[in-house]
């Protein structure tokens, strides 16, 4: 990596892309650099290019919006990296066609990402740009998987500090690109993560009386993420589809212990971006006349 910073921003640029799998110029100049002027990220971005480890695309409908995404190369040598150890990143989309084609979903993800990391930024919460993992793959038993967009790591507080309450949450980006019953369907799923217990090849199950096996996402969190669903992609009426739709959904998963433990909350990305995520803009799914903030007073 001739040329290459591998001690500073150079890496963070090449981990954030592989992490997150593509994101516009400015947006990687918001997670990586704000502070300084958006032509150092832009260099930054060309002197990984020179060295074959990120690509990027134009995208003509969006104002020839340059787009940013890491090369096979590059997201191979970001996941060796001691830092990246344990979240494995998603896998790379490296081929410019698959890219364009991808790009709509993914840059919002990349998006919605932004919108906490700046929040945190300005509340003084501990949220670094590697806190937020995509595409993290949960077995849910018969060769079934929940794959949440996102899975983010934030502690509420002082980074300087150890009180603050750390929070955990599988995020969902809605696009309005499929209909609100299949946007519901998801809920089952990861009642179904809740409940799935991992048994070993030519173990049986627990009988009445046993010791129960722990439920597999306690391998990994100590208490199940909260799950946030950020629509975007239509306006008040199909925002109110969706929370009804969500709502029915959770409706037909009572009387399970999923929907006491859980919170499960949605939210416009508009109003993300307007209002801060920390604001009390999300709806409970439970309960969509009410208007929280995502962190609580406590939490997983």
């Amino acid at each position: 990596m001739i040329g290459v910073d591998v001690g500073s921003g150079d890496r963070m640029a090449l981990g954030v892309l592989a992490q997150y799998r593509m994101a516009t110029t400015e947006q990687m100049h918001r997670v990586i650099a704000p502070e300084v002027r958006i032509e150092q990220t832009r260099r930054r971005l060309a002197r990984l290019r020179a060295e074959g480890l990120v690509d990027r695309i134009t995208l003509p409908q969006a104002g020839r919006t340059r787009v940013w995404f890491p090369t096979a190369y590059g997201a191979q040598l970001a996941s060796e990296w001691p830092e990246m150890r344990g979240h494995r990143p998603a896998r790379a989309v490296s081929d410019p066609t698959a890219v364009r084609l991808k790009a709509g979903h993914t840059l919002t993800v990349t998006e919605t990402a932004l919108v906490f990391l700046e929040d945190a930024r300005r509340h003084g919460d501990l949220f670094r740009p590697l806190d937020w993992l995509t595409e993290v793959h949960h077995p849910i038993g018969s060769g079934e998987a929940v794959i949440p967009d996102a899975l983010m790591y934030y502690k509420r507080g002082s980074q300087d500090g150890d009180s603050g309450a750390m929070l955990r949450a599988f995020v969902e980006v809605d696009r309005a690109t499929m209909g609100p019953e299949r946007l519901a369907a998801k809920l089952p799923a990861y009642e179904r993560l809740y409940r799935y217990v991992t048994v070993a090849p030519g173990r049986r199950r627990p009988s009445i009386g046993q010791k129960p096996e722990l439920e597999d996402w306690r391998r990994h969190y100590p208490l199940f993420p909260r799950l946030l669903f950020v629509l975007d992609g239509t306006g008040p009426v199909g925002v109110e589809n969706r929370i009804s739709a969500l709502r029915a959904g959770a409706g037909q998963l009572a009387p399970s212990r999923f929907l006491h433990d859980v919170p499960i909350l949605a939210a416009p990305l508009a109003d993300l971006h307007h209002h801060g995520p920390s604001a009390p803009v999300w709806r409970p799914v439970h309960d969509p006349d009410q208007r929280v903030g995502w962190k609580g007073p406590s939490g997983p």
